[in-house]
């Protein structure tokens, strides 16, 4: 009998530490992943019988939580909801969050560990809890005229403040509305959903960060330019063979320059005036000497396959080095081949250019401040790389100078000011080119450095994406 005993209380007591363990497991090491799991529903009406706190631009908010006389208690509303869809993002009752509104979700709501106490307070003094605001670092002047001058083409305009690091624009179009995934019909905000899902035009991508990515074209020549002269290796003058057309490496392909012909008419040509005139065939060669682990090497210095939170989390841009043989080195040298990038990334290469060759790490948030007032998050400063010398920056700032100046970068000219700048016109396979422009203005004391990208674009990054630039640089420069 006490054999018998001493089994039973030897299983109750395994049951016992069982059930201790498995509770504590889920209370203390799962209990933020199931705080934020969509299909918590406690988590979802806790959410919304919160005041969410608002987003905000310049002071004014562009998402904020208004009462409503239903079993949520507030309902998410944007005011100027497609031109800030790719920054705000949504809010939804059943299909998960995106945008600042996923990343910084906990502070929103007032459930980050360092507002405990605002809401213990709250509970205290019988205070309905309240989420924290968040300040953006996107200038709505500046916005505004990313949107309109992107106009009604596919793509995307990023403007970044290159001595901060500061996003002072972010458009993705096709847009959409988040106010129709904020509904508190359940199956209205589904349909809505699925409805985005199958567009064809893909409006629920961020196209500024993410999406299936984009070959860059020839605004991948200032990543391999930078790279050859802050090697040592090369300068603005170095001259390469410049044949009309070249026939690569283990391969009975061959490549041409965009406009065909050689580069200026004579056997050789510069560096400087491959990139100011783009040039494919001395970037081909210049790429094969350089070698793809040293051009590796300077992408992930200006920040490719470097993961990265705006507080969004960005889709890395790749230099396939491990998978590339030869003839793709030189087709990626002038950026096509295996090679794709974001606009955030193509903006980061020349806001470091232009920040005397120190990147900053880019960033939407100027601040996250508590219902008390309480800063909880200043804006903070971040250096993310120094991709090249200060000496290499000034030497590229002059070459992109060229670019615009009398180059094949012409329409990003602004009167009275020194603009540097690059175009690129990327070839797709059966369908349109994507089209591109980066720069910075002023040149010798960058206020913005910007990219932009058109999908399926006809003519050239010169004649659709070089105005689009021009109009958003200005808009800082006319403040």
């Amino acid at each position: 009998m006490n054999k018998e005993l001493k089994r039973v209380s030897a299983v109750v007591l395994l049951m016992f530490v069982a059930l201790f363990g498995s509770s504590t497991v889920i209370s203390a090491l799962e209990a933020d992943s199931l705080r934020v799991d969509p299909r918590n529903t406690r988590t979802i009406l806790a959410s919304y019988s919160t005041e969410r706190g608002p987003i905000l631009v310049d002071g004014v908010a562009v998402a904020e939580s208004v009462p409503i006389d239903d079993e949520f208690r507030f309902l998410r509303t944007y005011s100027q909801p497609e031109l800030y869809s790719a920054v705000t993002g949504y809010f939804t009752l059943n299909q998960g969050d995106s945008g600042v509104e996923g990343a910084l979700n906990d502070a929103l709501s007032g459930t980050a560990n360092d507002q405990f106490f605002a809401q213990l307070n709250a509970v205290i003094t019988g205070q309905d809890p309240k989420g924290a605001s968040v300040e953006l670092t996107i200038d709505p002047v500046v916005q505004q005229a990313a949107w309109d001058a992107l106009g009604d083409n596919t793509g995307s305009v990023v403007a970044i403040d290159p001595s901060t690091g500061a996003i002072l624009a972010m458009v993705s179009k096709e847009a959409y509305d988040p106010n129709l995934l904020a509904q508190h019909d359940s199956q209205a905000v589904i349909d809505s959903y699925n409805a985005l899902i199958e567009d064809p035009n893909r409006p629920l991508l961020n196209r500024a960060i993410g999406g299936d990515l984009y070959a860059p074209g020839s605004v991948f020549k200032l990543v391999v330019a930078a790279a050859a002269i802050d090697s040592g290796q090369y300068t603005a003058d170095s001259q390469f063979p410049n044949p009309p057309t070249l026939q690569l490496p283990q391969s009975s392909d061959s490549i041409s320059n965009a406009e065909g012909g050689n580069c200026t008419g004579a056997d050789t040509v510069s560096l400087a005036d491959a990139l100011r005139l783009s040039c494919n065939i001395p970037f081909a060669q210049l790429g094969g000497a350089l070698g793809k682990e040293t051009i590796a090497e300077y992408t992930e210095r200006f920040g490719f396959e470097t993961p990265l939170e705006i507080p969004q989390t960005v889709t890395e841009s790749v230099f396939p080095e491990t998978d590339m043989d030869e003839p793709t080195l030189y087709i990626s040298s002038f950026g096509q081949g295996s090679v794709r990038t974001t606009p955030l990334q193509v903006a980061m290469v020349s806001a470091a250019i232009a920040n005397q060759g120190t990147l900053m790490t880019p960033t939407l948030v100027e601040s996250i401040t508590a219902p008390n007032l309480e800063v909880i998050e200043p804006f903070q400063e971040d250096v993310l790389s120094e991709p090249i010398s200060e000496e290499t920056a000034g030497t590229m700032t002059e070459l992109m100078v060229a670019n615009v100046n009398n180059g094949a970068a012409s329409n990003a000219r602004i009167n009275g000011v020194d603009v540097a700048g690059k175009t690129g016109t990327a070839q797709n396979d059966g369908r349109d080119n994507t089209l591109w422009f980066t720069g910075f203005a002023p040149a010798q004391n960058p206020e913005i450095a910007v990219a932009v990208v058109v999908e399926n674009g006809q003519g050239f990054g010169n004649s659709v994406a070089a105005p689009i630039a021009r109009t958003v640089m200005e808009a800082v420069l006319n403040k």
